[in-house]
């Protein structure tokens, strides 16, 4: 027989630790949670802006994106799930994007870059699978700065894609190696398809010496867009400890099931200000990485 006078204090004891532990983790996402004033200084690089949006490849409201673009007027935009039609449609906008960067995909992994900013070199990179790609783009700017972007969208864990996460998380940490190989100012943009908090994204920052501007300033929650009750951070923007992000938010929707991210950055080689907020990696974590990308590689894919 159940006693309980035992189980309920029991019950609640290892609810309120559960509580405490997961409030830890989701205070740093509020504005409760602070952090070193950074102010712009005279080393700085100019401001620069730059959006992304998961445009979700059968959503046809090409105007209403458009429009997005012209009204808030990023440096730099990314579309991610973009095919061909998203590539014809957005050609109106190239006359002011003339750098741009088309990997044109139906499988809904296509992903197109489009900038003010002269593009000094690109690559694309297929880690895990050969249909997944991601972007390596650098950038010179007119002031002697440099930077590099990288641009990602591994494939979620679910019925209709992956059993597991495995090519996911051997995407991140391909990625990581790679920001770990180049050392330079970099960002890291994209639909990650998993939250900040969680143990392979944890793994993808610290590997990478990657930090979320979203601690201090909120979730910013860009899925699902029409779902207002059940909505979680899986767009992303971390970026290394020389790139200073000003503002970082969601914009209004277009018609995906996804939010568009925007921010505003600086860059500054000489303001080490940050690099407390970089956690290391440890010993035993290094360990795995390698296994973690090797299955990733392995894993098959049910996509089309």
């Amino acid at each position: 027989m159940i006693n309980y006078q035992t189980v309920n204090p029991l019950f609640n004891t290892t609810l309120v630790l559960i509580i405490i532990f997961h409030a830890k983790t989701i205070i740093k996402y509020t504005f409760l949670y602070s952090l070193p004033d950074k102010k712009k200084s005279k080393d700085a690089s100019a401001t620069i802006s730059i959006l992304s949006a998961n445009v979700y490849q059968f959503n046809t409201n090409y105007t209403k994106f458009q429009n997005l673009i012209s009204t808030n007027n990023p440096d730099i935009f990314i579309t991610l799930e973009s095919n061909s039609d998203w590539e014809i449609a957005n050609r109106s906008l190239e006359k002011n994007y003339p750098y741009n960067h088309k990997v044109t995909l139906e499988n809904t992994y296509g992903m197109h870059l489009y900038s003010k900013l002269p593009l000094s070199d690109i690559k694309e990179h297929y880690f895990v699978a050969d249909d997944i790609p991601s972007l390596e783009v650098h950038f010179h700017l007119k002031e002697g700065y440099h930077f590099v972007l990288f641009v990602v969208h591994p494939p979620p864990p679910s019925p209709t894609e992956e059993t597991n996460s495995k090519e996911r998380d051997g995407e991140l940490l391909s990625v990581a190696k790679r920001l770990n190989e180049l050392n330079k100012p970099s960002i890291v943009i994209g639909d990650l398809n998993n939250v900040g908090w969680a143990k392979s994204t944890t793994l993808f920052m610290k590997s990478g010496n990657l930090i979320d501007p979203r601690i201090g300033r909120g979730l910013i929650s860009t899925f699902h867009a029409k779902y207002w009750f059940m909505r979680i951070p899986i767009d992303h923007i971390f970026h290394t400890a020389e790139i200073f992000v000003k503002n970082i938010k969601k914009l209004e929707a277009f018609g995906s099931d996804h939010f568009p991210i925007w921010a505003e950055f600086w860059i500054d080689h000489k303001n080490d200000i940050q690099e407390e907020e970089v956690s290391n990696i440890e010993t035993h974590e290094k360990d795995i990485i390698d296994d973690y990308i090797k299955e990733g590689i392995k894993e098959e894919g049910n996509r089309e």
